[in-house]
């Protein structure tokens, strides 16, 4: 008999996982995940859901979106991917991680079904997993969080209440396309004739596409980025206002098809996402001060844009950055966002896919003045922590796998 270990091990290393091996692991389409919820009884039937999708940002409406329901009184599940530190973070209901018990006996269960001919993928698995426990819990709604794209995600087979389209850049461009219109118009496949769509998206060339595609295929949008909140939230990043306009304009879709939602419900759920969801990595203070310690898990160039912004308003004698990175980022965007006078500290995060310092040091050398390279995430922290000050400031990101690391 397996143990619980052994069976996640053999999920994550005879699978086809792209957090580890990248785009050999990608397979678009549904064969896999139809037949696999033909075995499982077509869970993805029997609760209501909400879709969402996007480069940058999804992962906090999703939080954000499922916290404010619960605080309404409603059972709702959460399917959000990578995850940060255990597995079982990717499925939820009501914040509550899906018991490791369940996992087990889904996969021993389902491994029966492999052939030759029929190998559903790391993400193929886990969505249907996630499908799974939600009718198993008899959830009154469910959060899902597309993967990748969008068009042939193995999430875009539910049909959702309301489907969001969060950000979109230039991000898996190896996967998606090498332009922000194709990556628009993947990302876009969500749209479904008569399901409401709520566009989270600033820039107004992709805002315009994907305004086009819906009235094509006769979905109702709202433009989020009209919708001013101002409600707080314990999420801090200043990205999270526009995610913030995208939630509520999400849970008003909700309203008019008879969600019970009120303003202080609103406001609570906003306020207690991390508590509630059990969410971090998202401009998450670790120390607050002597030095402040700041980590997110920002990793393509929107997300470090918006890092920068939030690094210039507030204070600090020297930033220090600790940083990693996986294989498929432009790193020549990236560091040209970055500040030269920064001091460095790049790490190689601990996955297949993670990429050391020395792969990349010419690109170091051309942008950046002060900095060392180490072998480990946790070497470079200790490093930053041990030569700084008490007014500095170490932020710590570059990717999930990074950030991940230091839970």
């Amino acid at each position: 008999m397996q143990t619980y270990e052994e069976i996640l091990d053999w999920l994550y290393t005879q699978v086809s996982n792209y957090q580890n091996v990248g785009k050999s692991a990608y397979k678009p389409g549904f064969e896999n995940i139809l037949k696999l919820c033909k075995i499982l009884e077509d869970p993805q039937t029997k609760f209501k859901s909400i879709h969402i999708a996007g480069t940058n940002g999804k992962g906090s409406v999703s939080n954000m979106t499922a916290s404010i329901l619960k605080k309404a009184g409603y059972k709702v599940g959460l399917f959000t991917s990578p995850h940060l530190k255990n597995f079982t973070e990717r499925i939820r209901v009501d914040g509550k991680e899906c018991p490791a018990e369940f996992v087990y006996n889904f996969l021993i269960n389902i491994r029966n079904y492999f052939t030759k001919d029929f190998n559903p993928s790391f993400f193929e698995l886990t969505t249907a997993m996630s499908f799974s426990y939600f009718a198993k819990e008899k959830v009154d709604i469910a959060v899902i969080e597309a993967g990748i794209g969008g068009r042939l995600d193995s999430t875009n087979i539910i049909t959702p209440e309301v489907c969001a389209i969060t950000s979109i850049s230039m991000d898996h461009v190896d996967l998606l396309g090498d332009t922000i219109e194709k990556i628009t118009m993947e990302k876009a496949g969500i749209i479904k004739s008569g399901i409401p769509l709520v566009i989270g998206e600033e820039k107004e060339e992709v805002k315009n596409l994907l305004i086009h595609i819906a009235q094509e295929r006769n979905s109702e949008y709202v433009d989020a980025t009209k919708n001013k909140i101002e409600y707080s939230s314990d999420l801090k990043g200043i990205y999270q206002e526009k995610n913030k306009n995208t939630v509520v304009s999400i849970i008003n879709v909700l309203k008019n098809k008879g969600f019970a939602v009120s303003v202080n419900q609103i406001k609570d759920g906003l306020l207690r996402v991390k508590d509630t969801m059990n969410f971090r990595g998202r401009w998450e203070i670790l120390q607050k001060k002597n030095p402040m310690i700041v980590c997110d898990t920002a990793h393509n160039e929107d997300g470090f844009k918006q890092l920068v912004e939030q690094f210039k308003l507030l204070q600090y004698k020297k930033l220090r950055i600790v940083i990693g990175f996986v294989k498929g980022k432009d790193l020549d965007k990236i560091f040209s966002l970055l500040p030269v006078n920064a001091i460095y500290y790049f790490v190689k995060p601990a996955i297949q896919r993670g990429i050391h310092p020395n792969e990349y040091s010419e690109k170091i050398n051309r942008y950046f003045k002060t900095y060392q390279k180490f072998d480990s995430v946790k070497e470079g922290v200790e490093a930053a922590k041990t030569h700084s000050g008490k007014e500095d400031l170490i932020f710590i990101g570059g990717s999930n796998f990074v950030v991940s690391e230091i839970f």
